[in-house]
């Protein structure tokens, strides 16, 4: 069983907006991991990961704006701002350039940054990643905070039993349930997450033929939130991008398979 508290040091950052939490272990060239979207995503979604990439790398694992027990910007929200919220992480860190892995609404992000800003990207390991599709995710749409019972039923069933320790894991999340302010401003990414706008305004599709970073995009075959078809697509479009498909594997691949999650990112980027 994997106790994240073996393997990273939890820290907090002092930023624009307030203090941001992340997770930082080993050592190496500089890897920023970002979550995806949900309730239940932070610095956790990466506990069977971090040990092993640290091993060649200095990872960090950053809560995006809005999520984990950081302050909370409870404002109208933007794209753009989710984006130089890591920008900004890699400033007040004095990381100049570093590999950058997203999943689902990180893959989106990642997207997003290695196209803005090309010289602070060296690699980019895009996890069935977001921002291709225009169509918004139901449970987004229909966002309220979890009750904890949810929390820990969600975590239970994202990683292989006996993987993790769930009620670690879940006390972080259930935790944020006792701030109100922190489901008004989660409400408030989700809102404008699903907002038809956004999906267009900020789609990757446009954006891909002119990333230059060399890009990794790994995808389950069984994936129900983002179709293995994006994976395909994504990879079409980005110059040179390698697509690797995980065969019986859903969404949360970090967490499902995550020997051979690490194996293929540390290949990639050691490459």
């Amino acid at each position: 069983m994997t106790s994240v508290a073996d393997v990273r040091t939890e820290k907090f950052v002092e930023m624009s907006h307030g203090k941001t939490r992340y997770w930082e272990a080993g050592s190496g060239y500089p890897t920023i991991l970002i979550h995806g979207a949900g309730w239940t995503s932070g610095c956790e979604t990466w506990t069977r990961n971090i040990g092993p990439l640290s091993e060649k790398l200095h990872v960090y694992a950053i809560d995006c704006l809005n999520w984990g027990l950081g302050d909370v910007f409870n404002q109208e929200m933007s794209f753009a701002y989710l984006v130089d919220h890591v920008r900004e992480f890699m400033d007040v860190l004095g990381i100049e350039k570093a590999n950058i892995i997203g999943h689902s609404m990180g893959g989106w992000i990642v997207t997003l940054f290695a196209y803005e800003s090309p010289a602070r990207v060296n690699k980019v390991v895009n996890v069935a990643g977001g921002g291709t599709a225009k169509r918004p995710l139901q449970n987004m749409v229909e966002f309220k905070v979890p009750s904890a019972e949810t929390i820990t039923d969600q975590i239970s069933h994202r990683f292989p039993e006996g993987t993790v320790d769930v009620a670690e894991l879940a006390a972080s999340f259930i935790k944020k349930t006792e701030n109100p302010e922190q489901g008004e401003a989660f409400g408030n990414v989700m809102r404008h997450m699903t907002n038809p706008m956004t999906r267009a305004r900020y789609n990757t599709l446009r954006r891909m033929p002119f990333i230059k970073a060399p890009t990794l995009v790994l995808w389950g075959q069984d994936d129900e939130t983002n179709n293995v078809s994006m994976g395909e697509e994504t990879a079409a479009a980005i110059p040179g991008a390698k697509l690797v498909v995980f065969e019986k594997t859903g969404h949360m691949l970090p967490q499902q398979q995550a020997e051979r999650f690490n194996e293929e990112v540390l290949a990639f980027l050691a490459d």
